[in-house]
Formats: C-alpha cells, sequence, structure tokens
C-alpha cells in the first residue's frame, strides 16, 4: 500500500467533470488499497476525494494548518487528521507522509504545491514519482509552456519527463505504481 499525497482544488470548478474525475480518482486509491494524503478540506474536490477514498475503505490523512481550520473547513471524518503551524510544516508533513505525489485540477495553491514538491524532487530531496491527473486536457497548457521551457534551455528535458500526466484515475495509478515498483 502506497500513501498518494493529492493536491488539488478546495472549490469544485466550474466543470462537473473535475468532480466526477476526482470521485473516481478516491475510489481508485481506496479499492486498490492505497492510502491519501492531502490538505484536509471537506469542502470542494478537497473533501469529494477524501469522502470517495474513505467511502471505498481507504484510509485518509489531511494535513492543515491551524489558521485554514475554519476557513477551509476539516474534514471531521478522516482517518487522521494532523494540524500544522503553517503551510511549509503542511507541505513538508504531507511530502514526508506521501509515496507519489498527483495533481489535480486547482489554483494557485494546487500549483504552488505541485511546483515545490517537483523543485524538491529535482534537488534530490526525494526521489517519490509525481504525475498529473489531465482531465479534459486541463492541463495541456501548462505542460506545453513546460516543454517551451525545454525548448528555450531553461528546464532540462529529463526534468520535464519527471512530471508525467495521465488523462483517467486509472491511468494516473498505473504509472504511479509503476514507477514505485521500479524505484
Amino acid at each position: 500500500m502506497a500513501n498518494i499525497c493529492v493536491y488539488l482544488g478546495s472549490r469544485q470548478g466550474s466543470d462537473p467533470c473535475f468532480h466526477e474525475a476526482t470521485v473516481a480518482l478516491g475510489r481508485e486509491i481506496g479499492t486498490r488499497g492505497h492510502g491519501l494524503v492531502y490538505g484536509g478540506a471537506r469542502v470542494g474536490l478537497m473533501g469529494a476525494l477524501a469522502d470517495a477514498v474513505l467511502d471505498a475503505g481507504g484510509e485518509v490523512i489531511g494535513v492543515m494548518p491551524d489558521h485554514l481550520v475554519e476557513r477551509e473547513m476539516s474534514h471531521h471524518g478522516l482517518t487522521q487528521l494532523i494540524r500544522v503551524a503553517d503551510m511549509h510544516e503542511r507541505k513538508a508533513t504531507m511530502a514526508a507522509k506521501a509515496d507519489a505525489f498527483a495533481a489535480l485540477p486547482g489554483g494557485i495553491g494546487t500549483l504552488e504545491e505541485l511546483f515545490e514538491s517537483w523543485t524538491w524532487q529535482y534537488l534530490g530531496l526525494h526521489d517519490k514519482p509525481i504525475a498529473l491527473l489531465d482531465t479534459q486536457r486541463f492541463f495541456a497548457p501548462l505542460l506545453t509552456f513546460l516543454d517551451n521551457l525545454v525548448g528555450q534551455g531553461f528546464l532540462d528535458a529529463r526534468t520535464r519527463d519527471a512530471l508525467g500526466s495521465a488523462p483517467t484515475p486509472p491511468a494516473l495509478l498505473d504509472r504511479l505504481e509503476q514507477q514505485l515498483l521500479s524505484a
């Protein structure tokens, strides 16, 4: 069993497909026997993911700074809710509890967490796999931009290739599981 750290929105987004893909990923995580590590909220895509993992029999660890417990409305039905002092401790705790990382649609917080984890991988602080769930090609503009960084000489192709993507929840977990097994 691996703990998958998932970064995603505390909002639902405007297209119901994001919610559907999030719930499908949660079911896959739970039925495959993996655990979820995430930001601890009960709202938006975050809450939908946690509920789906729990409904599928999986364990869920939420990590939330004290100042966000009320703002993001912490989830009270988790296997474990870890309260931390600040965002830095949140990200470090989530990374320490994770065996792999995934990002789903979300806003600036999701992107910030994704890029920090990817940067930590690049710097050799961990060797855990990272991938995007590219529902409805949500991340396509970002992936094109990253490919442009490679073309312009600002990003190494090997580093770019370390950030994978998959169009469906089963394909995403297959990718992460394959990378975990080959590590």
